[in-house]
């Protein structure tokens, strides 16, 4: 008897795992199904709230990123345009026309005007 009471026993047993199995399986389907729901409701709402997904946000702040990087160089490479012009402007106002040179510091002193008929 107790060959038959142990086999009986072992397929209880078997039978119980069998079926928590199968629970389980069917647990993990539904956890699925609910996940998926979930997700779907989220993203209708995010719609509706019109929210950007997170990728798309990165992407337009990599955009800006970028934007500010340009407007940075070419503020530089502006203000050192002015500089030169500052420079440029600075010097040919000290400098002296170059009519109104030195006699003598190119070798003849300049011709005077011709003498009008009047």
């Amino acid at each position: 008897m107790s060959d038959t009471g142990g086999r009986k026993r072992g397929s209880i047993f078997d039978d119980l795992a069998g079926v928590a199995g199968g629970a389980f399986s069917a647990l993990a389907g539904a956890r699925t199904e609910v996940e998926a729901a979930i997700r779907a409701q989220i993203d209708a709402a995010v719609q509706r709230l019109e929210l950007v997904k997170r990728e798309d946000l990165d992407a337009a702040m990599e955009v800006a990123r970028r934007a500010r990087e340009a407007q940075e160089a070419l503020e530089a490479r502006v203000a050192g345009l002015e500089a030169k012009l500052a420079a440029l402007t600075a010097k040919s106002a000290t400098a002296p026309p170059p009519a109104a040179a030195a006699p003598g510091a190119g070798g003849e002193p300049p011709a005077p005007p011709p003498a009008g008929h009047g």
